[in-house]
């Protein structure tokens, strides 16, 4: 019995799941001037936007991070004209956007600064705001 293509076979697969992701790119700016976008797109956008932070400071990506911060910031504007905004956030929606874009500020600072304990601060309450913004309960 030949085992050498079912080897093959294996190793080549092996090969194939060992690759390294492709690295994330956090969502483009939006237009200023833009229509209203839906809360479920606007939170994903800021989840993602959260992510990529994280990412760049673990890798002392200081440029990135102020990247992500301007974008988590833009989003955070957006957020208090959102619709189809759920029913339970309505009331405090303007509150919690403007928290976040506080809080995105704060971590641009924190990246222009280098500052490693207030940027993982920063970043642990976006995260924390962005929780308590999900659609379901």
């Amino acid at each position: 019995m030949n085992r050498a293509p079912s080897l093959t076979l294996t190793l080549l697969l092996l090969g194939a799941g060992c690759q390294l992701p492709a690295e994330r790119m956090p969502p483009r700016l939006l237009p200023e001037d833009g229509p209203p976008l839906p809360y479920a797109e606007l939170l994903t956008r800021a989840r993602l936007q959260a992510t990529a932070a994280t990412e760049a400071f673990y890798v002392n990506k200081w440029s990135d991070l102020d990247e992500a911060a301007a974008g988590l910031a833009q989003t955070a504007r957006f957020l208090e004209k959102a619709t189809d905004v759920p029913a339970r956030h309505k009331d405090t929606l303007p509150i919690a956007a403007g928290d976040l874009g506080k809080d995105a500020a704060a971590l641009r600072e924190a990246a222009k600064a280098q500052d490693v304990k207030k940027a993982g601060e920063v970043l642990q309450r976006i995260h924390l705001k962005i929780r308590e913004l999900r659609l379901e309960g």
